[in-house]
């Protein structure tokens, strides 16, 4: 395939931007495009001397901030394989992670350099521990080095290195078991994401010499805020496109989660005028301080939201819209092993229906014995991208068999969400085939989940669902066949294995789950009993 690396991509752009225009925006920190590019190159440079080979992998356990994106920006000019590490894991599946990636250099923030010296003798792959400090603050975690130091080292200038478009990133999701799998992505591939959408716009950047010139006659005003973790999809790859195209991301401070106030001042304060969300998880609180506070923030340099992974409903989108009228909301069907199964534009004056899509470049419909559902039918069926996809999933080729399946003759992926094509060919999503629930942007896989619960004394079974929540999106509740036990306790034991935001909110009790006698479970009637009784309608 070759083609370009996303490090020269990035070496390119900082050639013809203005070098004093903001790259990274943190708090009251700017990091110019001057500064980042010297500060990256030094990075990728300090790894490489240190050790750090062609293909090795680079993971980046963080929250959002300035040295994420130089993580990101350090691995793909230093040809190491950037993944991403979810900050809300527990030890052992850290533990899980850092080892199935075959990581050799961890990104961390001490903010975790607590768990980082809990793990250390798990880690025989590992090389370099690279911590992020508060500026002045040495490493907390004994044997890192720190990445302010990294960033100094050197003169700055761009890497002596030859890269490919071939070079790959790893982005981490969920799996049908639940445990996680490392979607592998090639530079060249998406990089090419965006060339169609371009030359709708008139735009040529089929290759690198055409998106610099492109970049240079056309400057990026973008001031894009991912309000989003960076550590998953939507945010990863909204901030990428704006500094591929030579923007500013600005990041703050969340440690206590979402802090809707702070996240409206930021945007004042630093003039964002585009911002990544996950649905009605972050676009329902987001208004409800809108709402609340009429008048207080002056958003009209808002451009455009973005939003993918989670449901984002129509009520939502129009009380946004009263708020920014002169937004444009981009609703995005994607997932971690494609984008562009669809998109939903909704602007004043544009009205759409929720979890309708106009349906993507290289996609169709399938039912499951790879049919093509036509138009008007009513038939239900997965959606499939062909064209610009990923190579497959990382140690998992029974997995990527499944994923990427070869239908007539083409390659496509199909992560399983499931949807109807309406008589206008637009698509209605009906959701994820998997049962994977969505709650505040996480994905949740019900396996994981119960095999856990079920490991607990008193415990014969257990079906993990979700149901509609304002706060979540949705609500992860577990149903046990077995002994009653306190809510508090499950929570505490189940805690010791997994993520918080995997533990279920509630626990029903039931006499049976209702097994086939085959083994397989009835989600669906287990969901309508959990709904009954949380008096939930539909």
């Amino acid at each position: 395939m070759m083609g370009t690396s996303l490090g020269d991509l990035l070496d390119g752009v900082a050639t013809v931007v203005d070098p004093n225009s903001p790259a990274l925006i943190h708090n009251d920190r700017t990091i110019t495009w001057g500064q980042f590019d010297k500060r990256t190159n030094n990075l990728a440079n300090a790894i490489l001397k240190r050790g750090v080979d062609y293909n090795d992998k680079a993971a980046v356990y963080m929250r959002n901030c300035s040295e994420y994106s130089e993580a990101v920006a350090a691995a793909f000019k230093s040809r190491t394989v950037h993944l991403n590490v979810n900050f809300r894991y527990t030890a052992e599946e850290l533990t899980y992670i850092f080892d199935n990636s075959d990581a050799v250099v961890i990104f961390f923030s001490s903010e975790f350099a607590g768990q980082m010296t809990a793990l250390k003798d798990k880690l025989p792959k590992v090389k370099l521990f690279i911590e992020v400090t508060p500026l002045g603050a040495q490493p907390l975690f004994d044997g890192a080095l720190s990445h302010e130091d990294l960033v100094n080292e050197g003169d700055g200038a761009p890497l002596a290195i030859e890269r490919s478009g071939d070079d790959l990133f790893f982005l981490y999701t969920g799996g049908t078991t639940g445990m996680p799998k490392a979607v592998m992505w090639p530079h060249e591939t998406f990089r090419s994401l965006g060339i169609a959408g371009a030359a709708l716009l008139g735009k040529d950047m089929s290759t690198l010499a055409s998106t610099l010139a492109t970049v240079k006659a056309e400057p990026s005003v973008v001031r894009m805020l991912p309000a989003c973790p960076l550590m998953h999809g939507t945010g990863l790859f909204t901030s990428l496109s704006v500094l591929f195209a030579g923007g500013a991301v600005v990041t703050m401070d969340a440690e206590q989660g979402l802090d809707t106030a702070d996240l409206w001042r930021t945007v004042v304060k630093h003039g964002v005028n585009t911002m990544a969300i996950v649905g009605d998880a972050f676009g329902k609180p987001l208004l409800k301080e809108l709402e609340e506070n009429p008048g207080k923030y002056n958003l009209d340099h808002m451009a455009a939201i973005t939003s993918s992974g989670v449901m984002w409903s129509r009520e939502v989108k129009l009380g946004l819209l009263k708020h920014m009228p002169n937004v444009i909301l981009n609703d995005s069907f994607g997932a971690s092993e494609a984008v562009g199964f669809g998109a939903s534009v909704m602007a004043n004056g544009m009205e759409t229906t929720t979890a309708k899509f106009a349906i993507g470049d290289n996609c169709k419909v399938f039912t499951e014995d790879d049919r093509e559902v036509m138009p008007g039918s009513g038939e239900p069926g997965y959606i499939a991208r062909g064209g610009h996809i990923p190579l497959g999933y990382f140690k998992d080729e029974e997995k990527s068999a499944k994923t990427f399946k070869t239908i007539n003759g083409e390659r496509y992926s199909i992560p399983g969400d499931w949807c109807t094509v309406e008589a206008d060919g637009t698509l209605t999503l009906l959701g994820r085939g998997s049962v994977c629930i969505n709650s505040a942007g996480e994905k949740i896989y019900p396996e994981e989940v119960e095999e856990v619960i079920k490991s607990i004394d008193g415990i014969r079974d257990a079906l993990v669902v979700g149901v509609p929540d304002d706060k979540w999106g949705n609500a992860v509740i577990a149903v046990i066949e077995g002994d009653e036990k306190p809510a508090d306790e499950l929570k505490r034991l189940i805690k010791l294995h997994l993520a918080s935001y995997k533990v279920p909110k509630k626990f029903l009790f039931k006499d049976t789950l209702g097994r086939a006698p085959n083994g397989k479970a009835d989600y669906k009637t287990i969901t309508a009993y959990a709904k009954k009784i949380l008096g939930i309608a539909g």
